[in-house]
């Protein structure tokens, strides 16, 4: 049984070794989170909208919900004006014009209605329209693990594509970009 006890350490040691030669080999990104949804119908929410902040039906304060994106590719960016890499992708997102064949949505994720206005109005507002998620279930509905997170869906309503992180220009032209052409295609 001694012996037995003399192993444990060893065994444990072995564990960790094989963890982390998995977790940092060549080509493997620690930061990917994978998605669950992904080829999966995005999830029904119904938000309240962001008071005073016009979007695509012209009234303010107007929500978001599932059935405002149907027959439109849609990227939904969750953000929260507490959140500073939001701070940091917010200039891509205002650089998603019209010409992208897409609708740009936004969810405030666990944030306050004054706060998600002040930041719109602060930084701007690239989004056509922009729900509340208050108690952040519709953004544990999607999977989000924290802001910013941005989804690619489908005219069908399938999510497509999950981005962790801050959008990069790059990003945006190496991975969204062209999945959107795809689908606009299809």
């Amino acid at each position: 049984m001694r012996r037995f006890l003399f192993l444990v350490p060893l065994v444990l040691f072995l564990g960790l070794v094989v963890y982390f030669f998995a977790a940092l080999r060549p080509g493997a990104d620690p930061a990917e989170l994978p998605s669950a949804m992904i080829g999966k119908p995005a999830p029904d929410f119904v938000l309240p909208g962001v008071p005073g902040l016009p979007n695509l039906t012209d009234v303010p304060g107007t929500g978001l919900s599932k059935r405002d994106m149907a027959g439109h590719i849609v990227l939904v960016n969750f953000f929260a004006s507490w959140c500073v890499p939001c701070r940091e992708e917010h200039p891509v997102l205002m650089g998603i014009g019209p010409g992208a064949h897409l609708l740009l949505v936004g969810i405030a994720w666990k944030d306050k209605p004054d706060a998600a206005q002040g930041f719109l109005q602060e930084y701007g507002d690239p989004y056509l329209r922009v729900g509340l998620d208050l108690s952040g279930r519709t953004g544990i509905d999607f999977g989000v693990y924290g802001v910013p997170e941005t989804y690619v869906i489908d005219k069908k309503g399938v999510i497509r594509l999950r981005y962790v992180g801050p959008l990069t220009a790059e990003a945006v032209a190496r991975e969204i970009m062209p999945l959107v052409a795809t689908l606009d295609a299809q």
